[in-house]
């Protein structure tokens, strides 16, 4: 026995009426979905910023080289993949800093054969270890944060400890907390972040 005409009329009316209040309230709601991607401790004194790849921008290793210049640390350690056109990641990410004028002084490559912020995390903590560092700070960009710092957790979890760190948001060209869905752009970054992030907790 099906539901009555009027029961499934009253339940289209309320449907509607619930996306409506959905899509008027989206100001208030959408941010929240960006949000729960960042986490910024902001920063403070460590032995190294270390910047993770994947920011073919540049925001990352500026921010990095700003962490420098403000006297929060003395050096950059630059996450090294695989990168374009035969070129690693680093040493474009080290060319296109230094041709913004900090000094090249500055930055460490870290060479590895990691595509993922998981398999990243075990090549610059290796690196940390072996410079004797306890503490450093975290640069990625601000819709990375919060899926980065849990990697990095997990990774020292496995290790039985690693140094103590603090996680630093670096801007994005697409990436704002309370308007990414107004572009194109910005859906996507929030999409594939999203994305990753389950992928990442179901172990995929």
């Amino acid at each position: 026995m099906g539901f009555p005409r009027s029961a499934k009329f009253k339940c289209a009316i309320v449907l509607v009426v619930f996306a409506g209040a959905l899509y008027l309230a989206r100001a208030l709601w959408l941010p929240l979905i960006g949000l729960a991607l960042v986490h910024d401790d902001g920063p403070g004194k460590a032995d190294f910023a270390v910047v993770l790849g994947g920011d073919i921008w540049g925001y990352r290793i500026v921010r990095g080289a700003e962490l420098v210049k403000q006297g929060y640390v003395p050096a950059v350690l630059v996450s090294g993949p695989p990168g374009f056109y035969g070129h690693n990641e680093a040493d474009l990410a080290i060319s296109f800093a230094t041709g913004k004028g900090y000094p090249s002084q500055w930055f460490t490559p870290v060479y590895h054969a990691g595509l993922s912020t998981v398999a990243e995390a075990p090549a610059l903590l290796d690196e940390l270890k072996r410079r004797n560092a306890h503490s450093f700070l975290l640069v990625t960009s601000a819709h990375h944060t919060a899926r980065a710092r849990r990697d990095f957790l997990d990774a020292e979890r496995r290790r039985g400890g690693g140094p103590s760190f603090r996680t630093v948001a670096a801007p994005d060209a697409w990436f704002r907390i309370d308007k990414w869905w107004q572009d194109r752009e910005g859906q996507k970054t929030v999409f594939f972040e999203w994305t990753k992030t389950l992928a990442t907790v179901f172990g995929i």
